[in-house]
């Protein structure tokens, strides 16, 4: 049996490649309370108005939720399903 190289296998986390964050909308991240957790918490890293982006979320349904995710945070996030990806400005 090879003895397994850990060094190659556990990198530092400073050598993450940066990029967005992805979504998968058809796994339990895409579920509306879940997306409105992830509105909270990049709300308050960014200085936005998280009462208010929440309240916009809440005022519609479940496609207006999606939107205003895009609207606020599609600079930083990629959401993707079975049937589009939802990247920034557009789809």
């Amino acid at each position: 049996m090879s003895q397994l190289n850990i060094d190659k296998m556990i990198k530092n986390k400073n050598e993450k490649p940066k990029g967005p964050i992805e979504i998968d909308l058809t796994g339990p991240d895409g579920n509306a309370f879940a997306l409105m957790g992830y509105a909270k918490t990049f709300s308050k890293q960014l200085g936005l108005n998280t009462d208010e982006i929440i309240k916009d979320m809440m005022s519609g349904d479940y496609e207006h939720l999606l939107d205003v995710m895009e609207e606020n945070f599609g600079e930083y996030i990629i959401m993707f399903n079975g049937r589009y990806i939802y990247i920034g400005n557009g789809f």
